[in-house]
């Protein structure tokens, strides 16, 4: 089911809670939105739906289908650098520090632990989601 954008950055800034089975819905939700929004949109955390769970989807340049992430953590990070980042859910672009490489790891759809290293554009957009599950708002 597409959601409605949440914009209140009350709700916006409040940590996510941990997702567990009980949240598959909302996980197929945020990609069912993701997709909606692609025109202007290339990744998505659950809060940004108004479900303040520990769930990220990122639409990977080129791929169809969004990558979903259940409890995402950054694990290890190198490559800082400066860049500007927008939000869907917040007006105009604010300027943030990113990292070119980063490893995460999350569980999948299935509830599976996941591993792995991105960089890059890919990374940054993760970065920007996994932010969104701590509260934090650019």
């Amino acid at each position: 089911m597409i959601r409605p954008i949440c914009r209140d950055t009350v709700l916006l800034s409040k940590p996510a809670e941990k997702a567990t089975n009980a949240d598959l819905q909302t996980a197929r939700d945020l990609a069912e939105t993701l997709l909606a929004n692609a025109q202007r949109c290339v990744g998505m955390a659950a809060n940004m739906i108004g479900v303040p769970k520990s769930i990220i989807a990122v639409l990977p340049p080129g791929m169809q289908q969004p990558l979903v992430m259940l409890n995402p953590q950054i694990i290890a990070k190198s490559g800082a650098y400066d860049t500007e980042e927008g939000c869907l859910s917040l007006p105009g672009e604010r300027p943030v520090t990113r990292f070119r490489v980063i490893t995460v790891k999350w569980q999948d759809m299935s509830m599976r632990p996941q591993k792995r290293r991105f960089e890059g554009y890919l990374a940054q957009i993760i970065q920007h989601e996994t932010d969104h599950c701590g509260g934090i708002l650019i």
